[in-house]
């Protein structure tokens, strides 16, 4: 390889490349001069600055040795002194950069070799580039390939221009998928990585199962019906939640098609999965009892604060309700965004009567009441002794038998008793050796530091060690089965949100959370992400 080489030549080899690997024609040029200067680096010197430029339209190729302009030289293949660039130069100075024309060389065989290499590589990382452009903003896009070969269970899919991979956590269970076959994919994530962009293509992503309804139903397509909720169990069953924008058209029948045409070209994309189309409600309750179908729902009993539901079936729907292996509640609860229960009719009973057993009893106690009052007071909906003592006085009074004196009086004593518990909590603090501190942050009460204390959290800094799952508990599998794990507050019903707001706030006043270790930490979940 010389630099004499035919220019036309020369340029007609940067033409085809740019066509085949579908870059910039100057991107290739760029590599090429960037090779022969380190070509012509072997022939001058490693440390001898060279520059190769190569004129894009006639192909001219010319040489060029910097020498930068420095007060005292060092390099003297790469520096010069100002005295003598003054000579060459008049207008030097420190800093700058004379150049040198040099003579057209011949390089030897290792030399071209690694021209080539550099070229290679060059065109490689552009072509990297162009192809992670190209799919970093289709995310979300369901996009079709060859499979090109199967490593290690992960199926690695030919998109024409890159290589994109369906890993075996994003696979469909049991779905039998062949080199040479052709396969459609949810784009889940596109990733800079140092071999290249990495394409995470996904066919048990919820949302592929919706891009697939928006491809096989024009309503969809249109937004004339929206898909407001899927989850999925893959392979097995699914799902969504949709809602029609025009009153005239019915969601779960536009989604099923004539003769069940649309959901079945659904079902056979993913494997046979079973589809349940449920109308979608802006009323919770309903939507929860829209979603457990087929079961039917005979009562529903909401939290919204701790976003659960308790639903109750008649006995002989409960395990209809449940469905194999809890797959219908399970499903049902990732449509809901809610955390479901399910109980028959008779175990409702008898927990409501154990309820109103426990408060009445309660009050009996607190209050020094008959057993009348106490259930009258149950019956109208007071479930706490706080509740009696700072509800408004006529809310009392308006009881049934009660007169203004009579909720006076109940209200003292409810108050009274209060203090008196306040006090005794606050002793049993001290004994435990719980910190001051710990009852300043936002949301604690004395209750909620003495279990803490039992856990062994008595100082601030303590709690700021804690997670939100020590707070509120967590369920894991063990062996297979369900195991819940009790949370240090769980029972005075925390939610995970309040339960990471308070800990982050003790962090940061024990100094641990700065801005830089946010920043730190930022940096690092985008990197890891």
């Amino acid at each position: 390889m010389a630099v004499t080489a035919n220019k036309i030549e020369l340029m007609q080899i940067a033409d085809a490349v740019a066509r085949e690997k579908s870059i910039d024609k100057t991107i290739v040029i760029e590599a090429m001069e960037d090779a022969l200067s380190r070509a012509a680096r072997s022939r001058y010197g490693q440390e001898t600055n060279v520059r190769a430029e190569i004129d894009p339209q006639t192909g001219e190729t010319r040489l060029w040795r910097l020498m930068e302009v420095v007060e005292e030289v060092e390099n003297e293949a790469a520096e010069i002194a100002l005295k003598d660039a003054l000579k060459q130069n008049p207008e030097a100075e420190v800093g700058a950069f004379l150049s040198d024309p040099l003579p057209p060389v011949d390089f030897g065989r290792v030399a071209a070799l690694a021209a080539k290499q550099v070229i290679t590589q060059k065109v490689r990382d552009a072509e990297r580039d162009n192809q992670y452009e190209d799919y970093k903003d289709r995310i979300g896009e369901v996009i079709s390939g060859l499979i090109k070969r199967i490593e290690y269970g992960h199926v690695i899919v030919d998109l024409g221009k890159g290589e994109a991979i369906i890993r075996r956590d994003q696979q469909i269970p049991r779905e039998p998928l062949r080199q040479g076959d052709r396969v459609r994919a949810y784009i889940a994530d596109v990733r800079r990585e140092p071999r290249g962009p990495q394409i995470f293509l996904s066919r048990s992503h919820p949302q592929f199962m919706a891009r697939l309804f928006e491809q096989e139903v024009p309503e969809v397509y249109d937004g004339v019906i929206e898909i407001k909720a899927v989850a999925r169990d893959p392979g097995s069953r699914a799902k969504i939640g949709v809602y029609s924008n025009d009153s005239s058209i019915d969601p779960v029948g536009a989604c099923v098609g004539m003769r069940g045409s649309r959901v079945q070209a659904v079902v056979g994309e993913l494997g046979g999965e079973k589809i349940d189309i449920v109308p979608w409600s802006e009323d919770t309750a309903t939507f929860v009892v829209n979603a457990l179908a087929p079961a039917e729902v005979a009562k529903v009993v909401l939290d919204e604060e701790l976003e659960r539901i308790e639903v109750v079936v008649p006995d002989e729907q409960l395990s209809l309700a449940i469905g194999r292996r809890g797959q219908n509640v399970r499903l049902a609860s990732q449509l809901t965004g809610y955390e479901i229960d399910i109980m028959t009719e008779e175990e409702e009973g008898a927990k409501r009567q154990k309820e109103y057993a426990e408060r009445s009893a309660l009050f009996m106690k607190v209050l020094d009441v008959d057993d009348m009052i106490a259930n009258l007071l149950v019956a109208e909906g007071f479930t706490r002794i706080e509740e009696i003592a700072y509800v408004e006085i006529e809310e009392i009074a308006e009881i049934e038998g009660f007169d203004e004196e009579t909720a006076e009086e109940l209200q003292a004593r409810a108050l009274e008793w209060l203090e008196k518990e306040r006090a005794e909590l606050d002793a049993k603090r001290m004994e435990m050796g719980v910190a001051d501190d710990l009852l300043t942050v936002e949301g604690l009460n004395l209750k909620m530091v003495i279990a803490l204390a039992e856990e062994g959290v008595k100082t601030l800094e303590d709690f700021a060690g804690c997670v939100a799952d020590d707070l509120t508990g967590w369920t894991e599998r063990v062996d297979g089965e369900k195991k819940h794990y009790e949370g240090m507050l769980e029972k005075f019903r925390m939610k995970p949100d309040l339960a990471e707001t308070m800990i982050a706030e003790a962090r940061r006043r024990v100094g641990w959370d700065t801005d830089e270790e946010e920043e730190g930490e930022e940096a690092a979940e985008t990197v890891e992400g």
